[in-house]
């Protein structure tokens, strides 16, 4: 089960604008109506792809949709003023197989929208699937359909208006290709025997649930290593639930309200009075005075918590410790998951495919502290192995795969050579 060889390389030709032109931005009604009509009428799968702010806002919602489909063209939508006239749109498009690039970056802030795909294909993951090297929307359109796109504004805060001219080029070219892009890997994916296990994957990136958020969020604060008291990470914590009610009040990204090392400078500090407080680096700025006394309160909550209150030094683990650990707290759980490890290894070449895409690593770090029996025979080793697998979300493929190496890695048969 090989990738297919590439032809020589030749040079990419540049793809500097959408052929038919950069069309305008829809921001009415009566416009996303039209827009509707003309998608319904079109042929085949939808080139989905949308732009966040990410880095510059708190929400993940989408501030620019942009939709291409053969038959119809493609369409800019901005969909903060429209967001209550969508419901045309979800109609023409909720029925579609959609293509996207990275879905499950795109998928939430559509869904606040109210517009959800009937099918998925992803081209990045298809490209995992398929065994590409490079699974970025740029290298793999090089790669498979000789053309060049050129990169650039990701990254930018797409809450801007107007949008810069440039910024909807670059916008309308992520769906220029999408749809053959999507025909090319499905080939691929075809020849190698991939293509139920990409229709898997896919299902399970489409009806995925929100992920619930992390316990303790506030400890992933940048610095916060360097505190060795509970009271300073006190300082922290309330530091952080304040920042991020301000942030989500204001809908701005938390850094741009308070970055990390102020709060970590404000946990070394103790400050006792706003002007201490100010005198800290980045709390005397503009844009941090203004909230001065909430800075300090945080501050002051945190030096009058009870002992019993305080945070522990170190985070509590939900499930296994982290692996270098495991030596020394189990050192048959270690050897297991040095085993395993080599196993999923060995199968990701024979099938191409990243180790992360077969298990991913903590659903098998689980499995091998203690999900499993540390004894079995080998028929009830994969029976055990399935089962917990199955639980942990594993699709039907990836196990078809993993449950039999793992089980002779995990419970290997006796040696009867000295018998």
């Amino acid at each position: 089960m090989s990738v297919p060889e590439e032809p020589e390389a030749t040079a990419a030709v540049p793809l500097l604008a959408p052929v038919e032109g950069v069309p305008p931005v829809l921001d009415t009604a009566a416009e996303i109506a039209e827009a509707a009509r003309l998608l319904a009428a079109g042929t085949g799968p939808l080139a989905v792809d949308a732009e966040r702010a990410s880095g510059f806002r708190y929400s993940n919602r989408a501030y620019l949709i942009q939709l291409r489909r053969a038959g119809a063209g493609t369409f800019l939508i901005d969909p903060i003023p429209v967001d209550g006239d969508l419901a045309p749109l979800a109609e023409a498009i909720n029925d579609l197989e959609w293509v996207l690039h990275s879905a499950d970056q795109d998928l939430p802030g559509l869904a606040e929208l109210g517009l959800y795909p009937a099918a998925l294909f992803d081209t990045e993951l298809g490209g995992r699937l398929a065994g590409y090297e490079r699974v970025g929307l740029a290298a793999m359109v090089e790669k498979l359909l000789g053309r060049e796109l050129r990169k650039g504004h990701g990254a930018a805060d797409w809450s801007t208006r107007p949008l810069p001219d440039e910024w909807l080029n670059y916008a309308a070219l992520d769906v220029e290709l999408l749809l053959e892009l999507r025909d090319a890997v499905a080939v691929d994916l075809e020849h190698q025997g991939k293509t139920d296990w990409a229709a898997q994957e896919f299902e399970h990136v489409r009806t995925a649930e929100p992920a619930a958020p992390k316990a303790d969020r506030w400890r992933r604060t940048s610095g916060i290593h360097t505190l060795r008291r509970t009271r300073q990470l006190a300082i922290v914590r309330e530091l952080w639930t304040t920042r991020d009610r301000l942030a989500r009040q204001r809908d701005v990204a938390p850094a741009r309200i308070l970055p990390d090392s102020a709060i970590v400078a404000a946990a070394t500090g103790e400050p006792k009075s706003i002007a201490q407080l100010r005198a800290l680096p980045v709390f005397g700025g503009p844009r941090q005075r203004r909230y001065s006394r909430e800075w300090l309160g945080a501050v002051e909550r945190a030096r009058g918590l009870p002992d019993n209150e305080l945070p522990p030094l170190t985070q509590p683990f939900d499930g296994p410790p982290p692996v270098n650990r495991w030596e020394r707290r189990d050192p048959a759980a270690a050897a297991r998951l040095q085993r395993a490890r080599a196993a999923m290894t060995e199968l990701s070449g024979e099938v191409e495919v990243p180790v992360e895409n077969l298990l991913t690593p903590d659903l098998l770090r689980r499995m091998c502290w203690d999900g499993l029996p540390r004894t079995a025979t080998n028929g009830d080793a994969s029976a055990m192995i399935d089962d917990f697998l199955t639980t942990g979300g594993a699709r039907a493929w990836q196990r078809d795969l993993a449950v039999p190496r793992l089980a002779a890695a995990l419970y290997p048969a006796p040696d009867k050579s000295g018998d």
